[in-house]
Formats: structure tokens, sequence, C-alpha cells
């Protein structure tokens, strides 16, 4: 019987779960926020206790008052709100195409980093200057963002590339056209102590420094791996956590588990507020640049039409610098 209950909450979560715990990661209190959401407390706990049982760990650290949301639960908490954004925004456009049947909905296909911060913004920039589109976003891995564009499921890919030409990953996107939209960096971060300073440093001879990693999964993190080898920094860091998602990297070093290299337009808002800081040398960065790639042989009329306004812009953006 035990076994039944959970396969059906298993099947059939409800993502406005993530809601409910997004509310109560702002009040900190059940009571609070099963008021504001209009249900009782009792309906409201049993909520957060479906979603944990779902994700298999607990989510809300209820020893303390007010409560807090565990590594856990933060993690999942902006993984759930993400997603929950797609979904709405797939709706949305799927709406707004069905009623505007002959308006082609353009799809990109992103790493998770970029759609988190710079691909809105850079959006905007398009449609500010281009007009507007009908566009959708597939936030994934870069491998699995090439192979959607090889297949034609999408019709764009935004990612990030070493500035090195021969690098691996500009080997891996060679079969499709690029144009560059942006340049972003990888810098050093970590939790800061109650003065402000670097919670984890490298002052003197310190070893054992803990190492938030990205995955084998995210190429981006290859650039770092490059970086540590090149400042013989691989024999002071110790790796403590592995993830090819910048935001789980993010969730960590804010909580204090370690150092990460995380591309500056995503931590920026953290280290204005201070949840971040830098640490390490100043010039223990990577410098990023971002592209867009199509595969030629799926486009059409519009995204033909998109990619010759960007390589105009970009060959006028070249010559004002020479």
């Amino acid at each position: 019987m035990t076994l039944c209950k959970f396969r059906i909450i298993f099947t059939f979560m409800d993502i406005t779960l993530f809601k409910d715990l997004e509310r109560l990661n702002q009040t900190g209190n059940f009571s609070q926020a099963a008021e504001i959401n209009n249900v009782s407390q009792p309906a409201f706990s049993r909520r957060i206790k479906s979603l944990e049982a779902w994700v298999g760990v607990t989510l809300v650290d209820r020893s303390r008052q007010p409560v807090r949301l565990t590594v856990a639960g933060s993690q999942m908490l902006e993984a759930g709100l993400q997603a929950c954004a797609r979904i709405e925004a797939e709706r949305s456009q799927i709406l707004e195409s069905q009623s505007l049947p002959d308006r082609y909905v353009v799809t990109f296909g992103a790493q998770h980093s970029i759609g988190w911060r710079f691909f809105p913004a850079w959006l905007q920039a398009l449609e500010e200057s281009y007009g507007p589109i009908l566009s959708r976003l597939r936030a994934d891995d870069l491998p699995n963002c090439l192979r959607d564009l090889k297949r034609g499921h999408v019709d764009f890919v935004v990612a990030y590339l070493g500035t090195d030409p021969n690098a691996s990953d500009h080997v891996e996107v060679k079969a499709f056209d690029a144009v560059p939209i942006g340049r972003d960096r990888l810098i050093p971060v970590c939790k800061p102590t109650s003065d402000g300073s670097p919670l984890f440093d490298f002052e003197g001879n310190a070893s054992g420094v803990p190492l938030l990693r990205f995955g084998d999964a995210a190429p981006i993190g290859r650039h770092v791996d490059g970086l540590l080898a090149s400042r013989n920094l691989v024999v002071r860091l110790k790796t403590v956590y592995e993830n090819s998602m910048t935001g789980a990297l993010r969730i960590r070093a804010r909580d204090g588990a370690g150092v990460a290299w995380l591309p500056e337009s995503l931590v920026a808002p953290d280290l204005s507020t201070g949840l971040l800081v830098r640490t390490g040398q100043p010039d223990w960065t990577v410098e990023l640049e971002i592209k867009l790639l199509r595969n030629k042989t799926g486009s059409n009329r519009l995204t033909r039409s998109i990619w010759s306004f960007l390589e105009v812009r970009q060959s006028v953006s070249l010559l004002s610098q020479d």
C-alpha cells in the first residue's frame, strides 16, 4: 500500500508545490505561508511533506524558528522555479502561436548558466533592434543542445566558448555557423565571513581548499581545469562537490561549502549584495566568448533574416573598432 502511494506522488507531482516552498522560504513560517496561500496550515504542511516525499530528502529545517530551507531545499527551489517559469513560458508561447498560426516560433537552446541571466537580456536587446519575435528557450547541457541543433529540434544554440580557437569546445561546434553575441568570464567566488573577507582564501601555502567543480557533462568546466593546471592550483584544492548546473554550484557556494568558478554575469547580483565575494588572485579568471550557433541546413526565412541581421551588426562592430 505504501509503495502504491509513493508511485502516485511520483507520477502526479504538482509543480505548484514549488510555489508553496517559495512562499515558505519567504515567510519562514508555515502558518503565515498557509494564510497567504489561502489554505489551512495542516493542508499546507501536507503539501510541503508531499514535495519532500517526491524528492526523497528533507527540504525544510523545522528545528528552528523561523524555519529555513536545507541546502537541498534551496537547490530544489531554484530548479523548481526555473522549471515552472519554463513551463509557463512554453504555455504562453503555444497559446500565442496558436492564435497566430502564420507566425514561426524561434527555438533557442542554451546552457543553463546562459539561460538564467544572459539570454533574457540579450533577447530583449535583439528584439529592440531587430523587432519582436516569438521564441522559446530550451535550457540543457551543451552536448544535448548541440545534438538538438544537429537534429533540427532547435533553430539556434547560445554557447560559452573559450577564447582559444584550438580548444576542444571549438572543435565540437566546428560543424555549425557561429557569430559572437557577447562575452563573460568565470571568476572564483565563495561565501564571505562576517567582516566581508573570503571564507576561503589562498594566502600562503593554504591547501585542501574545498572546490565546487563542474561535472564532466559541462564542457565549461574544462576551461577551469586548464586554469587550475596552469596555475598549479590542483594540489591546493580538494573537490567536495560536482554538478553540471551552475545554479547548483552557486547555491553551494552561497551556503559556504567551497570555492566555485562561476560566470560573472550569473553571480553579479550576489557580489553586489554580499552573498558572495571574489577570492584568489585577480587574474584567476577564464575569459569566455558567447556565440550563437546555427545549423545552416535547417534554416528558414525568418532564422536566416535574424542571422543576417546579427552578422551585419557584428561586421559594423568590428569596423568601428578598427
